[in-house]
């Protein structure tokens, strides 16, 4: 296990980072779940880029201090992280491996199940080109640390297709080459802190080492990194014993960081454990689809944590509009769409729900036999109740407004849904066209421009409905055609419906707390304004960001890269007149700003894509 606590000298900070050694309880809980490898240090290796907010969190740096980054931390991350496997093409081709350079502890790579590979029941697959470093705990929370990028395993989907091993860094496969790329982990650390920032859960970038012809190892840290994928290998394998000691570790460690009630009783564990699921992915399926998060889940829980946090940016996007259309192409098969993804999460919750009575019982159920098990209705509650929480901040209502006006005015926020969702999902006239990432089919109108700006024009209007035509014009968006743009009867017969059930919630929330209406309106301005800003990142934003972050990052430095993409988050939650202190001298200041400002300009040119 990782240290208890962490002393403020560098050199119980060294010690910290040493614990993450390779070492962690998954491999003593379930056995037979990992393949285990032995490792090298490498030498090539630069600290990129360390999040210091994270560190601190996690302990691993004192809880107070500046942006510097002394030489002891740089040297205690790079040797608790620079390293590559040592993997079967490896021992076969006789690689020689220099005594100074070997690593006293074994790495593992976990076993989960994952849809691209041919048996579909994870006998082969898990995590193909990453590994887990170990664990730390701190405040009474353990976290986990992988790092991707650290060599190619017999678990990566080339393996099987090809039925032979590889070497690292190959070019016969992308899923079978074993590295991660710098503009990768740049992207993925921009796009994963803004999310933690909006309150959306993740696993965030702890670090980034950069590697020679621009490959790098990402690290990663979270509270509890298991997937549902991993409780599933067991489960289509038929192998009891390894599920129940899978799904036992998953309550521990959400017990031990106050996650998940204690509940002694076997059987009420396993209930607690499916009912905590199914909750979190409701919540989370309907996040995804209110701030616009795709996140490709499927069948095989292998995107996503169980506890229902984000993982693997490279298929992860947040849109600027509603593309309900979008599908990224992952060489054979689509993904699913934004829309899709209720319906994936909802079949991972029946599949949890499997393996709670499979437990009990002893014995494996069929998957159908829970079409009606409770924990869905628990999921489409949870899933309904957040979608209405997550539009009426949208709106803007205070939070005892919020409250009032979902549990006594239901039918007022049905009606203002309907008439969202039909905004939000028109699409335009073009139809299906090609994106670098697959295929989309784009949406021409912007809710959140609408809901920023419609407080401040009823203010100055008096309270009154606009003219249909000015509402369809302040909601177009840059996708919009010349024949979306037009203002048709059916599109204005719609934009009255809406401006009609707003008004009506409106005057609803007012009576419900006994506030004039034009009060209200004024502070609803105020917080549409920052629910909906005008610039939030999207995932080609990330990628931009991180192209340019990458060729301005010898001139940053090390800790000037960290200050921007820490200020970069901090535009995307934070009033924007109220920056961070930045740097500590002219000179720094400039080409921080500099970078800072190009970041937030390719944000706002990419306010509404992918």
């Amino acid at each position: 296990m990782g240290a208890q606590a962490t002393r403020e000298s560098g050199a119980a900070r060294s010690a910290s980072w040493a614990d993450l050694d390779g070492s962690h309880p998954w491999r003593d809980a379930v056995p037979g779940a990992w393949v285990d490898y032995p490792a090298r240090r490498r030498r090539d290796a630069e600290l990129a880029y360390l999040n210091l907010p994270l560190a601190r969190e996690m302990g691993l740096l004192p809880r107070r201090g500046d942006d510097r980054i002394d030489a002891a931390t740089r040297r205690a991350v790079l040797d608790a992280f620079a390293i590559v496997i040592v993997n079967e093409y490896d021992v076969a081709h006789g690689v020689s491996v220099p005594r100074r350079d070997r690593l006293p502890r074994r790495y593992m790579a976990t076993r989960y199940l994952q849809l691209q590979h041919p048996d579909r029941r994870g006998t082969t697959s898990g995590d193909g080109r990453s590994v887990w470093n170990g664990t730390v705990t701190h405040r009474g929370a353990t976290w986990d640390v992988t790092s991707c990028g650290t060599g190619v395993t017999r678990l990566c989907p080339a393996t099987a297709e090809l039925g032979k091993y590889l070497r690292t860094g190959n070019d016969v496969a992308s899923y079978g080459c074993g590295t991660a790329s710098l503009e990768d982990g740049l992207a993925a650390a921009l796009m994963s802190e803004a999310l933690h920032s909006a309150g959306i859960r993740t696993e965030r970038t702890l670090a980034i080492l950069e590697l020679p012809r621009g490959q790098a190892i990402v690290v990663r840290a979270g509270r509890n990194l298991l997937r549902p994928a991993h409780l599933f290998a067991p489960l289509k394998q038929n192998d009891l014993v390894r599920l129940e000691a899978a799904v036992e570790y998953w309550i521990d460690r959400q017990v031990a960081n106050g996650d998940l009630p204690a509940e002694p009783r076997r059987a009420r564990r396993f209930a607690a454990f499916a009912d905590a699921v199914a909750e979190t992915f409701g919540r989370l399926a309907a996040t995804f689809e209110r701030e616009y998060v795709f996140c490709w889940l499927d069948w095989d829980g292998d995107n996503i944590l169980l506890n229902g946090g984000i993982i693997d940016y490279g298929s992860v996007r947040q849109f600027g509009l509603f593309h309900r259309g979008y599908r990224f192409d992952d060489g054979p098969r689509w993904s699913t769409t934004i829309t899709e993804q209720r319906v994936k999460a909802r079949r991972i919750v029946q599949a949890v729900a499997q393996i709670r009575e499979t437990l009990i019982r002893g014995r494996r159920v069929p998957l159908s036999a829970l079409a009606r098990d409770p924990v869905l209705a628990r999921f489409d509650r949870a899933f309904a109740e957040t979608r209405d929480r997550l539009l009426l901040r949208a709106v803007g209502l205070p939070g005892v407004a919020a409250d009032r006006v979902r549990r006594l005015e239901p039918a007022a926020v049905r009606r203002l849904d309907r008439a969202i969702t039909w905004l939000e999902r028109a699409r335009s006239s073009k139809g299906w066209v090609a994106v670098p990432d697959g295929r989309t089919w784009n949406a021409i109108y912007s809710a959140r421009d609408l809901l920023r700006e419609l407080p401040a024009r009823y203010l100055a209007n008096g309270l009154r409905p606009l003219d249909a035509r000015e509402v369809l014009s302040i909601a177009l968006s840059s996708f919009a055609t010349r024949r979306d743009r037009r203002a048709t009867r059916y599109r204005r017969a719609r934009a009255r419906e809406l401006q009609s059930a707003y008004l009506d919630l409106l005057a609803r929330a007012a009576r419900r707390i006994r506030r004039p209406r034009s009060d209200l309106l004024g502070e609803i301005a105020a917080r549409a304004a920052v629910a909906n800003r005008y610039a939030r990142i999207t995932g080609e934003a990330s990628i931009y960001a991180a192209k340019r972050l990458l060729r301005n990052r010898r001139r940053l430095g090390l800790e000037g890269t960290g200050r921007v993409i820490h200020a970069f988050v901090a535009e995307q939650t934070a009033d924007p007149a109220a920056r961070p202190a930045l740097t500590r001298t002219e000179a720094d200041a400039r080409d921080v700003r500099r970078v800072l400002d190009a970041l937030l300009e390719i944000t706002i040119e990419c306010r509404h894509g992918r």
